[in-house]
């Protein structure tokens, strides 16, 4: 199975002019790589028009965000229904920004269902604020991603990603280890097999939090990911492009 590299540029570029040469360049890098399958998220406003213009097949689109409504009174929101027809592939839910701006575990909930009836792929965000002593930040986790898979049925596993991304790590420069990933990795594991039982274990889990080609092999190598979700690095042509690279001589 491919790694995932989801390019998430958040509120990024400033101009359409930018997002169209900063897409062309993420087209390159993806179009060059056999054993690494991209995903690129937009801002709301630049999407339709790169999913239109795109014609190859080595790289999806995912939203950011979207709300599990499929229309009505929520201004500045995007809608599941509208993701569709702009033609994505995958959404983002949960992701620590949006939490941060008040999204709740229920509101995830909601939005996994709703991706998933829509057969879109939702990325199922999760992951602590800080790391305490007491292991508090297991039961976090744990508490998101009961809530977030609440509704989804087996059958539909294989459509779900999960994206751990520590926040305090998130822009840092300063990501956890790998070995420290490898056992987030094994409890989350543990977690969707309490669930769902085998079935849980085919499950892709993503790391998301100061990603560079300097710590990306070894994510993969020695915890176990199989693949990321990139800020920073995803607005540096150069720097992606090591990044897409370092996983294609590992994957």
């Amino acid at each position: 199975m491919k790694s995932i590299v989801v390019a998430n540029w958040k509120m990024n570029p400033a101009t359409f002019k930018e997002a169209k040469k900063l897409f062309e360049a993420t087209r390159k890098a993806a179009e060059s790589a056999k054993n690494v399958s991209v995903i690129v998220a937009p801002p709301a406003i630049f999407l339709r028009e790169l999913s239109v213009g795109y014609k190859g097949k080595r790289l999806s689109f995912a939203a950011q965000n979207a709300h599990y409504e499929a229309g009505g009174a929520f201004t500045g929101e995007m809608s599941m229904t509208q993701a569709k027809d702009a033609k994505v592939s995958y959404v983002l839910v949960g992701h620590g920004e949006r939490r941060a701006q008040g999204e709740t575990n229920e509101d995830t909930r909601k939005k996994m269902f709703t991706a998933l009836q829509l057969k879109i792929s939702p990325i199922l965000c999760v992951g602590e604020k800080e790391r305490v002593a007491d292991g508090d930040h297991f039961h976090i986790v744990r508490e998101q991603i009961r809530t977030g898979l609440a509704d989804i049925v087996v059958g539909k596993l294989k459509q779900v990603v999960i994206m751990y991304e520590p926040l305090w790590a998130v822009g840092s420069g300063n990501p956890v280890t790998p070995r420290n990933m490898h056992e987030m990795f094994i409890f989350i594991k543990k977690t969707l097999v309490e669930m769902y039982g085998e079935a849980g274990m085919a499950m892709r889990i993503l790391y998301g939090g100061s990603v560079t080609d300097s710590n990306a092999a070894a994510m993969i190598l020695e915890a176990g990911v199989q693949g990321f979700v990139v800020g920073g690095a995803s607005l540096d042509p150069e720097k992606f492009k090591a990044l897409v690279d370092s996983i294609e001589t590992v994957a």
